[in-house]
């Protein structure tokens, strides 16, 4: 099938399909005129990573992944090492943007909001101020 239907079964833009092939994350087969030709398996392929990049794998890790789902001798903890080490990012990103919520609502709240020239956003983005 060309790279339209692909797009359509997959559920990628063709950009994401060509972008995954420069890559090396996947290899159609080609007509003899050179088109790509997308079969049932490059569909799967292409399920599976937009499932992974949709769970916040990296273009690496989805490459890993490929291959332990390729590797009928893979072990399960390699799997879940991979996930764990996402899981610790994600909590990480949440860890920090509760951080940078606590001092936007700190500053927000210490902000009269009013038509004095005073205010502590201001101050703090020119490093003036104190968040706490």
């Amino acid at each position: 099938m060309n790279i339209g239907i692909a797009s359509e079964r997959a559920g990628l833009p063709p950009k994401t399909i060509r972008y995954y092939e420069d890559i090396g994350l996947l290899r159609p087969a080609r007509t003899d005129n050179g088109y790509r030709d997308y079969s049932a398996a490059d569909i799967h392929r292409l399920r599976f990573l937009q499932r992974a990049r949709s769970l916040g794998f990296s273009v690496d890790e989805c490459r890993q992944l490929l291959s332990l789902y390729h590797d009928r001798n893979r072990e399960s903890a390699d799997v879940k090492a991979i996930a764990e080490a996402k899981l610790a990012e994600i909590d990480r990103k949440i860890a920090e943007l509760a951080s940078l919520r606590h001092v936007m609502r700190h500053l927000i709240e210490h902000c009269s909001g009013d038509e004095r020239p005073d205010c502590p956003i201001i101050d703090e983005l020119a490093g003036e101020g104190m968040v706490q």
